[in-house]
């Protein structure tokens, strides 16, 4: 048996989609799945409920990731345990790989290959994107995934992190690069900001995360992108020449809109943004309120 943890806050209108996907090829007693809504003010836990007992279902009044993973840690009793957000789409059968990598000796965490649903996604964000899955840190990292499996042994590891606005690159760098493996075959589908100013409150919080992990010593260097890293995408993908000045320039927006953000003293409070999950725009949430996606 294999565990699966899925935090959600008010994702009534994507988790049937991620549960019929993970219990559609699951044998019975294969996988123990565990919905941990936090802070919800939707139909999310009635949703996930509908699917019985197939499906344990939890509520927390408290809109925080790092309480719904706590908890769902409480509930799951197993290992391989396998951490995904509400809003992506993985099946059994990548998450039966994942579990199947763990079996490999020295690998103690590993996420699927990722894919970007760019469908409904401006140019610009699309420009971005395009230039972003190409550096070497995005394509080995375990974070941006929105799924993370990790043994025993490598649950015990990051069971100790602090809480950060970060947490899946927290996770991913936790274990050395021989430590973590991107399982091949396994799939995720992630559905991005739709728009640039969407992209960018993303990114924000992602360089405050960033920062936070730097300033406490928890990133390798080299995490964060270097022109070094932008020059050898160039020169390996030369198709994307036009976009990477593009992507650097809103690299630096991102930069100057972060230290204006954490300046007014607001660091710490977390931005969804709604853009990808079909609404108009962004909203507010206290601090550890969770948004998956690209990280």
């Amino acid at each position: 048996m294999t565990s699966i943890v899925i935090p959600a806050h008010n994702e009534e209108s994507g988790i049937a989609r991620l549960l019929t996907a993970v219990l559609g090829t699951a044998t019975d007693g294969e996988l123990e799945v565990v919905v941990v809504c936090n802070g919800c003010t939707d139909r999310t836990a009635e949703v996930a409920r509908s699917f019985g007992d197939a499906v344990v279902v939890a509520e927390l009044a408290e809109p925080s990731k790092a309480a719904a993973l706590k908890h769902g840690d409480r509930l799951a009793t197993t290992f391989p345990r396998i951490y995904v957000d509400a809003d992506v789409e993985v099946d059994a059968t990548s998450l039966r790989a994942l579990a199947a990598t763990l079996d490999r000796p020295g690998i103690e965490a590993t996420g699927p290959e990722r894919i970007l649903d760019r469908s409904g996604v401006s140019r610009p964000a699309r420009w971005y994107y395009d230039v972003w899955e190409q550096l070497p840190g995005v394509r080995q990292g375990l974070f941006g995934r929105g799924v993370i499996a990790v043994s025993a042994a490598g649950h015990e590891r990051i069971r100790a992190l602090p809480e950060v606005m970060s947490d899946d690159l927290a996770v991913s760098e936790a274990f050395a690069p021989h430590e973590r493996a991107i399982t091949a075959g396994a799939q995720v589908r992630v559905r991005p900001a739709s728009t640039w100013r969407a992209l960018v409150r993303r990114r924000v919080r992602v360089t405050i995360g960033t920062g936070q992990l730097a300033a406490a010593g928890m990133v390798r260097p080299g995490v964060q992108t270097r022109g070094s890293d932008l020059v050898r995408v160039g020169l390996a993908h030369p198709g994307l020449a036009l976009r990477i000045p593009f992507f650097a320039g809103t690299a630096v927006c991102v930069r100057v809109a972060a230290r204006r953000r954490v300046r007014r003293g607001l660091g710490d409070v977390w931005v969804r943004d709604e853009s990808s999950r079909g609404a108009s725009g962004p909203a507010e949430q206290p601090d550890g309120q969770v948004e998956r996606g690209a990280s």
